[in-house]
């Protein structure tokens, strides 16, 4: 899901289940339910994954520099004081220029004075450089013409004391089959940022579905051939993430496609702020209240 992934600090999303949970009672679809949101969160605890995320940011031309001390464009935790700065040129190259070499390293090698940096795209495909102080380690993200720094530990408090999530009870009448109208030719969905960047993205069709005596509509993103909704509804702002909220489904079958409300999560930036998200559009903000899923992040119990 290069669009997203990329504004999302290159972090994996949807992780939970998009196919349909196979249950023949209530209680074993509510044990679907519990074990998917338990994978869920062994999936986010894994190492180098957005929970390990301790600082971010987009590099300016020239000199950024680095480091623990607060007089820093980019004060990273557990970095030395002034590690150094990062150097961007008007060709997109960064190289990291360090004040000593002593316990840094570039990819596990003892680094240089100067070390040039690999990026990653948005298509996570490359790996960066990956430059070591202790337990952290930078590395430098592109979008276009933009370069970010980002900067991991997975030591991190957020990671190692993950305090999970509140959920609404399981209920199966939010697990609810949707007609899947296609358009006749290809609908744009505008998809906007909280950096107030926007981006078109084409998609094929809407889910149509009836709740409490009325028709609703979705339009999803395409991701990988499985449908990607960014969604938010009455219960955004008080009881869930502002934002809004996820939703995974597998691909259209038949003209029908199951949505899983139980199954809706958090996005990554109602968890961690080191993490830029989509907003719902206009056209997935729903004028109802929808009470399943996760609820809002409580945060770090020590925050």
């Amino acid at each position: 899901m290069a669009r997203i992934t990329e504004c999302c600090a290159v972090v994996a999303l949807g992780l939970l289940a998009a196919f349909p949970l196979r249950a023949t009672t209530p209680a074993d679809y509510a044990a679907a339910v519990t074990q998917a949101r338990a994978e869920r969160v062994e999936q986010l605890k894994q190492m180098d994954g957005y929970l390990a995320l301790t600082a971010s940011g987009w590099l300016q031309p020239g000199a950024n520099s680095v480091g623990s001390a607060a007089d820093n464009r980019f004060e990273i935790p557990g970095a030395p004081a002034h590690l150094g700065t990062l150097q961007l040129t008007a060709d997109g190259q960064v190289s990291l220029h360090l004040a000593e070499t002593r316990g840094i390293t570039i990819d596990g090698q003892l680094a240089a004075i100067v070390n040039v940096l690999r990026t990653q795209g948005p298509d996570g495909k490359q790996q960066p450089t990956r430059a070591g102080f202790g337990s952290s380690y930078l590395y430098v993200i592109e979008n276009g013409t933009q370069r970010g720094l980002r900067a991991k530990n997975n030591d991190a408090p957020l990671r190692t004391h993950f305090p999970g999530f509140d959920y609404f009870p399981i209920d199966p009448s939010w697990r609810i089959e949707a007609d899947w109208v296609l358009f006749p030719t290809p609908h744009m969905l505008k998809i906007a940022y909280v950096t107030g960047t926007v981006s078109d993205t084409p998609i094929a069709g809407k889910a149509v579905f009836r709740r409490d005596g009325h028709t609703w509509e979705l339009l999803p993103i395409d991701e990988d051939g499985r449908l990607f909704f960014v969604f938010s509804d009455r219960t955004a702002g008080r009881l869930t993430y502002g934002g809004a909220r996820f939703l995974y489904a597998a691909a259209p079958k038949d003209g029908k496609v199951l949505l899983d409300f139980n199954l809706a999560e958090n996005p990554p930036c109602a968890i961690t702020p080191h993490v830029v998200c989509p907003l719902a559009p206009p056209e997935n903000r729903l004028k109802l209240s929808v009470t399943a899923g996760e609820m809002k992040f409580r945060g770090h119990p020590n925050d």
